[in-house]
């Protein structure tokens, strides 16, 4: 089923993966109305990589593909900026954006629809194994999460956000349909960093 809604967007330069966290603190006029809409509506924005232009004090182009979020906590501190919790949701594609008058871009966008899970293919355990070692050593919340470990959605996306990786090619990574393809993907962008790190014999 094909879904069309129209949102707010965010344009950053970061990527949001589906189930990811992304912390925000939020001081420009634009974004403080849009999140005060968003918590009021209970309405979800998109985030999306910027292709040209400026995070903060003026317009922004988009990437074609980026995610939903939504909001899961936030805090007004004393000074006025707004720190918010985000939660990535599902991916859409950006069909057309355009400026508001305040200047907050929008979007008219496509959802995209992931599979709720695919079970990890075993020559890609490597990578899960990976995964689990990078989420105890730095005590990510979802370390203990065994089962999630076993569905390569979800060991794709997480790999993409902690590994160090420039924003195009988190960009490429969330733009992939295919769980599989994107833990290759994955699996050779390690491989030619272990190349180019291994000194010659």
């Amino acid at each position: 089923m094909i879904i069309m809604l129209t949102i707010p967007l965010f344009p950053m330069n970061t990527v949001l993966f589906p189930g990811g966290m992304l912390p925000l603190k939020i001081f420009e006029a634009r974004y403080l109305d849009m999140v005060s809409m968003c918590l009021r509506s209970r309405q979800q924005f998109g985030v999306c990589l910027i292709s040209s232009g400026k995070e903060v004090g003026g317009s922004a182009e988009c990437y074609e593909i980026g995610t939903l979020a939504k909001i899961v906590d936030w805090d007004r501190r004393d000074d006025g900026l707004l720190e918010i919790v985000v939660e990535g949701k599902q991916r859409f594609r950006l069909l057309k954006q355009r400026e508001r008058p305040n200047h907050l871009a929008e979007g008219d966008v496509q959802l995209i629809d992931d599979d709720d899970c695919e079970e990890l293919p075993v020559q890609y355990q490597l990578l899960s194994d990976l995964l689990r070692q990078i989420a105890e050593k730095f005590e990510l919340s979802y370390k203990a999460d065994h089962e999630k470990f076993e569905d390569a959605i979800w060991v794709g996306y997480r790999l993409s956000e902690v590994l160090p990786l420039e924003s195009e090619e988190r960009q490429a990574l969330l733009e992939i349909n295919n769980p599989v393809n994107r833990l290759q993907h994955i699996q050779d962008a390690i491989e030619d960093v272990t190349i180019e790190e291994t000194p010659p014999g």
